[in-house]
Formats: C-alpha cells, sequence, structure tokens
C-alpha cells in the first residue's frame, strides 16, 4: 500500500522501504531539545520543546536542516520512547512541543501524543511543515495539533520545482493552510504573549524571488485575511555549492522591499528578521544519536 500522506501519493510500501521522503513506517528523529530561534510567541522564555524529525518530503536546495533530507540521520522512536521525551521536554520547562518536519510520521507523532497526554502532557503542539501535505492529513491532525506553522514557500511553480522538486506546490499548501484554518482558526496569543492556538503563517524570503514573495501575500490576503498573522523571514543562508540566483544573500533592499509590500497590503501581525539571522549560527547540531538537550 502506497502513502497519502503528501501529495506525492508515494507508491512505496513504507513498512518495507522508504518513500521519496526517507522515512520507512518508523520514527526517526535527529535531535530532541530547546529551541530559542522560533517566534517570539513561540519560543517564550522557556523556549520550544523541538523534535527534529529525519526524512522530508521536499528537495529545497538551500535547506539549513540538508543533512535530515534523506532521513539517514537519527535513531528510531517508538511512540512510547517519544511521548517520554515529550513529557522531559515539558518537565524542562518548554513553552510547547515544536514538532518539525512531521508529515512523514504523523501515525506516531499522535500516538506518541495520546500516550503523553496520558501521562500528563499539557502543552500546545506545534505542527512545524513546509505545508506540503494533503488536507485528509490536515484533518487526521485535528484534536493533536493546537498551533500550525506552515511555511508557504512559492506561488511560481518553477521555483517549487528548481528549488524544491514539488509539483503542484502553491494550491497544495494554501489547501493545507486552508484547512487548518478551518481547524484553529487565526493566531491566538494570550496577555502573556504566548501563542495558545490558530496558524502562524512563515514565508522566507529569497534572493532575486521578491516578484514570488509579492505574489504569495496577494494570495494570504485574497484567500484567508489582513488578520493573518506572517513571519517575514529573512534567514536565508547560501549554501556552499549555491548556484544563481541563491548564490548570494539576500540584500537589504529585497527584505525591506518585502516588508513595506506586507505591510501596504493591510497587513499588521507580521514578524520580522534582523539581517544577524541570516546564518549558520541558528542552525541545530545533529547526530546520530539523540539525547533531549538543553
Amino acid at each position: 500500500m502506497g502513502c497519502e500522506l503528501c501529495p506525492r501519493h508515494c507508491p512505496a510500501d513504507r513498512s518495507k522501504g522508504p518513500g521519496f521522503c526517507g522515512a520507512s513506517d518508523r520514527m526517526k528523529v535527529a535531535r530532541i531539545g530547546i529551541h530559542r530561534y522560533e517566534e517570539p510567541c513561540l519560543a517564550g522564555e522557556g523556549g520550544s520543546g523541538a523534535v527534529f524529525f529525519s526524512g522530508c518530503n521536499l528537495r529545497c536546495v538551500f535547506c539549513q536542516n540538508k543533512v535530515l533530507q534523506t532521513g539517514k540521520m537519527g535513531q528510531f522512536f517508538s511512540p512510547e520512547e517519544l511521548a517520554d521525551a515529550l513529557l522531559e521536554l515539558q518537565q524542562l520547562g518548554a513553552d510547547n512541543i515544536d514538532l518539525v518536519t512531521p508529515t512523514p510520521h504523523v501515525a506516531g507523532i499522535c500516538a506518541a501524543i495520546d500516550k503523553a497526554r496520558a501521562q500528563g502532557l499539557h502543552l500546545p503542539t506545534i505542527y512545524n511543515t513546509n505545508a506540503y501535505l494533503t488536507t485528509d492529513t490536515v484533518r487526521r491532525l485535528e484534536g493533536y495539533i493546537d498551533l500550525w506553522l506552515p511555511d508557504i514557500k512559492y506561488r511560481d511553480q518553477r521555483l517549487a520545482d528548481a528549488f524544491s522538486k514539488a509539483p503542484n506546490y502553491y494550491e497544495t499548501a494554501m489547501a493545507a493552510v486552508e484547512a487548518m484554518m478551518d481547524i484553529s482558526g487565526q493566531l491566538q496569543i494570550n496577555e502573556a504573549g504566548r501563542a495558545q492556538r490558530g496558524v502562524l503563517i512563515r514565508h522566507l524570503v529569497l534572493p532575486n524571488c521578491i516578484y514570488d514573495t509579492r505574489a504569495i501575500l496577494d494570495g494570504i490576503r485574497e484567500r484567508f485575511s489582513t488578520d493573518t498573522c506572517l513571519s517575514l523571514m529573512r534567514q536565508f543562508t547560501p549554501q556552499p555549492d549555491g548556484q544563481f540566483p541563491l548564490n548570494r544573500r539576500l540584500t537589504h533592499r529585497e527584505y525591506n522591499n518585502a516588508v513595506d509590500y506586507c505591510i501596504n497590503l493591510g497587513f499588521e501581525r507580521v514578524y520580522i528578521q534582523k539581517a544577524a539571522s541570516a546564518t549558520f549560527a541558528y542552525t541545530p547540531e545533529f547526530g546520530d544519536y539523540v539525547t533531549v538537550q538543553l
């Protein structure tokens, strides 16, 4: 039986071997720990309790976590072991549970959350995703996920093909976000400044691609509203083997252009980043052995 979690509809029987994402039917985790570099409403004082899964259904040429794409790094976790790790993150003072690149592992994640909640897990859960998943998968997660953190990468399909090998990316991603909105609504932040429920849409601004950023922002306003909370990320960092147009950093002019366009459209709930965010210093370290790390 093939996998139906993402729009690739991969024919692989993952009980016998990995799919396009590099993942089998067993969860593989590359890092678990307190992560302090999410948006302020997510990182909070205690940081996010991040679980970085191994394997990804995109092949982004600029990915800062590229070592995880093929699913080869990390350790296998059972739902019971992941549940124990989530509870340990809670004990360490994490403000939430941040599930990073989780789509290939939805079944195991749901089982782990059930087990952890039965033992006292009460933190909000975040689905930190490239947005390339089916609406059926989103609906399957209702009741398990409180906060959705989709990264809308492209509107121009030529960019999606060239940079991520992702057929029909934009419509797939926007349909997924619409399903997330139906479940959880716009982002809700409490009096302490902590996100509790809803959707926060990310977009990484790419060099030489400002036209596409504008088109994405237009689409978000048209399909949702200017009440949507956005995070315009400036952290693109060229890879050593980067090719044009991704062989240089984003300029101040490009990023400011994106921010100005966003504000002029009427968005008011927008996180922006400083130029110093464009560095590998914020990329977590990954190894073959996973432990909970502060």
